[in-house]
């Protein structure tokens, strides 16, 4: 059965190389080789990499959708999910989870707002928590899956509305530099903050065009995030304390902004290590509670980026984390669940993170 982009097969994956911001965009039809799987997705691992995928597939909604109770719906953990996924090199219209994958590409692509806002993926389902979360990570998931899909139509359909979606992060970003809850220029915190530029970068690696000037203009807004004494960052730029999870979401800003080799980015590198899985600081952080599967997804891919022994350090104890958490006392449903947010977010986020070594995800491409 065809989908309404006519999605039936697909063809060798195009991967997207991760090219340094001021660099030419475009496609590199060099597939990623999995060798950086090697040691760190053991077989252990892959059982509940495996389980946990099967459990999405068989909670996605018939409409393409994931979400439960009052996250029904919900853009971004629907990209989230189709995210994962992609992480195991699983591709629209092509093997056991083609089909999940197309009819989620599906989803986001009709949830754009083409009257009021064009560009704007957000929907109405499920929208509790900001639309411009939905719309960047559902950004980020057409960007990702861009070089993947099977036909002419289905590519000139997540361009145009990727196209769109930059266009509408562009027009959002405030004088400051960030982003915040609403598509409008008025304020910006930087959990929103790296939604969008991660997004942006993942657009650019895709070919579509992003002004230098946003990219300096966030480094600038997530640099005065920063706490210089502790190297942590705060929420926003003006105060509050610094905490894990915005630490994480911090670096991993500044990377996707095209910024590594700096001083706040090792400051914050140095601040994330107190916290290690398994550390004796690990959950000391409130923040590192509360925002468990958030804190850990921006973590993972700032040791990832980072590379070296803070990779080799983080990513072993992190996997092992997850797999004591996991299924949580619910091993008949095979999902990550914290008691508090969406169990289909939970488990999306945490196969993610643990498929970050297969190295099949464009944005994080070495």
């Amino acid at each position: 059965m065809q989908n309404r982009l006519g999605i039936l097969v697909v063809g060798p994956l195009l991967g997207v190389a991760s090219l340094g911001w001021l660099a030419d965009g475009g496609a590199d039809d060099r597939a990623p080789d999995g060798k950086m799987a090697k040691d760190m997705i053991n077989a252990e691992t892959q059982r509940a990499i495996d389980q946990g995928l099967a459990y999405l597939a068989s909670e996605q909604n018939a409409n393409g959708f994931w979400g439960t109770g009052q996250f029904e719906g919900n853009v971004a953990i629907t990209s989230l999910a189709g995210l994962a996924f992609l992480a195991g090199g699983h591709q629209a219209g092509r093997g056991r989870y083609g089909r999940v994958v197309a009819k989620a590409v599906d989803y986001v692509l009709s949830q754009e707002d083409r009257v009021h806002q064009p560009g704007f993926l957000s929907g109405r389902r499920g929208n509790l928590h900001g639309p411009m979360y939905n719309h960047g990570f559902a950004t980020l998931f057409l960007a990702e899956v861009h070089g993947m899909m099977p036909t002419r139509a289905g590519k000139d359909a997540v361009k145009g509305a990727l196209e769109r979606a930059v266009q509408l992060i562009i027009k959002s970003q405030n004088g400051d530099g960030g982003w915040r809850y609403q598509p409008r220029a008025n304020d910006a915190d930087i959990s929103v903050t790296i939604c969008q530029i991660m997004a942006l970068r993942a657009a650019r690696n895709a070919g579509i065009t992003v002004p230098k000037s946003t990219a300096e203009n966030c480094i600038k807004y997530v640099k005065l995030c920063q706490d210089q004494a502790s190297g942590g960052f705060r929420y926003q730029h003006f105060g509050g304390s610094p905490g894990f999870a915005r630490t994480a979401a911090g670096v991993v800003a500044l990377h996707s902004a095209g910024v590594y080799d700096d001083k706040s980015v090792d400051k914050g590198i140095e601040y994330l290590m107190r916290f290690k899985p398994g550390g004796r600081d690990a959950l000391a952080d409130h923040e590192a509670r509360i925002h468990y599967y958030y804190g850990h997804y921006y973590a993972a891919q700032a040791m990832w980026t980072k590379g070296g022994k803070h990779w080799k350090e983080w990513f072993p104890a992190i996997r092992d984390e997850l797999l004591r958490r996991f299924p949580q006392g619910h091993r008949q449903d095979n999902h990550w669940f914290d008691g508090v947010f969406c169990p289909h977010y939970c488990t999306a986020m945490a196969l993610i993170v643990l498929q970050i070594p297969n190295n099949y995800l464009p944005i994080l491409q070495r």
